[in-house]
């Protein structure tokens, strides 16, 4: 047993290194920062301050703005930041080089998802904290809702991290990742509540939603963020945080074993040839 703890554990230390390499690295390349994580939530926070007039059930139409924004964001980082990275550096041969290594795989799978929750956290934060100064009735409700927020954000990234992995390793074109993996999410977005009440859904749509995170992450987030009076004059009512831990630790579990024996799957198809033939494809594309 301690044989193959000590190698594991070495991986995990690495690929925790190569994550907040990869963190810092992202923070300076200007592109990257601006069009990958900044340009949504700069966009969600100016509609919020220019449309915020007027008030429906205790909220505020900017912590409304907020609300959505925050639920998409954390939506299209876990799945299509992800499915899109994975994609790429298959092509690219990073995935190969780390198979070479002695439990590479774990330190590649540690090092991504410390990358991708640092910088979904980074770019969540810069969409809340300036709405929490500047922006009338946007308003985290006191510790434990600071508490809800936070664990309610990070258990979502999780369980949606885990979906964009499989559809990265599933996904044979990165240009068309995108668009592929933001099809779904986009569906889900729009039978979950997050624009339109539930209530306006056929019963069947209500159970499809039910069944999948980015409903649950939405009814983490109004617990978090609405203000409990709201809540229970509203549609939803008061907000069932056992029932939302329990719906997205278990996808987050059920996605994380099924996301590694794809990966594995795709690692043993992945070789020089391939990448070879990748990178030739690709720059047929590009020219």
């Amino acid at each position: 047993m301690s044989t193959s703890v000590g190698p594991r554990a070495n991986a995990a230390r690495a690929g925790l290194h190569r994550g907040l390499i990869e963190f810092r690295a992202s923070m300076g390349n200007a592109q990257e920062l601006v069009f990958g994580y900044l340009l949504f939530p700069v966009l969600f926070l100016g509609m919020a301050f220019f449309l915020d007039d007027g008030e429906s059930e205790g909220i505020s139409a900017g912590m409304g703005i907020v609300f959505t924004g925050l639920v998409m964001l954390i939506a299209i980082l876990g799945v299509t930041t992800t499915a899109q990275v994975l994609a790429t550096e298959r092509e690219d041969g990073t995935l190969l080089r780390s198979r070479a290594v002695p439990h590479g795989m774990v330190g590649y799978a540690v090092g991504k998802a410390v990358h991708i929750m640092l910088m979904s956290l980074f770019a969540l934060s810069v969409m809340l904290v300036p709405a929490l100064l500047f922006i009338d009735g946007v308003a985290v409700q006191g510790w434990s809702g600071a508490l809800t927020l936070l664990w309610v954000t990070l258990l979502g990234l999780v369980a949606l991290a885990s979906a964009g992995a499989i559809m990265g390793a599933l996904i044979s074109n990165p240009r068309m990742g995108v668009g592929l993996a933001m099809l779904p999410v986009m569906a889900l977005l729009g039978i979950s509540g997050i624009f339109t009440p539930m209530e306006f859904l056929p019963g069947w749509v209500q159970g499809i939603a039910m069944a999948f995170p980015v409903y649950w992450i939405g009814e983490g987030l109004r617990a978090a963020l609405f203000p409990a009076e709201a809540l229970a004059a509203g549609e939803f009512g008061v907000a069932q945080l056992p029932l939302v831990a329990g719906v997205l630790a278990l996808w987050a579990v059920i996605g994380f074993l099924v996301a590694q024996g794809v990966l594995r799957r795709m690692a043993r198809r992945t070789s020089g040839s391939r990448v070879q033939a990748a990178r030739e494809e690709a720059m047929k594309r590009a020219y």
